[in-house]
């Protein structure tokens, strides 16, 4: 499994129409993917105007592939970017442990 994490500010007024734009992208296109596992938004809390959302992917092409290179992508961009105030800040990170 792959974590995909993103972090990026969203415009300081647009917060609420983010969250629903987010949700209907989530549940429309994101759900239906390739190797897509779970999502998770989380909001900043010393940065409020930073969200982060937590993708899990089967594997990192699920992601880079599959998803980053179809028209649900573009669709995915579409409904979320508008309400961007900075340019996404991308990573993907493989679990070594819990506790």
């Amino acid at each position: 499994m792959i974590l995909e994490i993103a972090s990026v500010d969203i415009q300081s007024d647009k917060h609420a129409e983010f969250e629903v734009a987010i949700k209907r992208a989530v549940d429309t296109i994101l759900v239906k993917a390739q190797g897509f596992i779970s999502f998770e938004l989380q909001h900043g809390i010393e940065k409020a105007d930073r969200i982060t959302l937590l993708i899990r992917w089967e594997n990192l092409d699920d992601h880079m592939v599959a998803f980053r290179q179809s028209d649900q992508y573009t669709r995915w961009r579409e409904i979320i970017e508008p309400y961007f105030a900075s340019t996404p800040q991308v990573d993907h990170w493989r679990q070594i442990f819990t506790a």
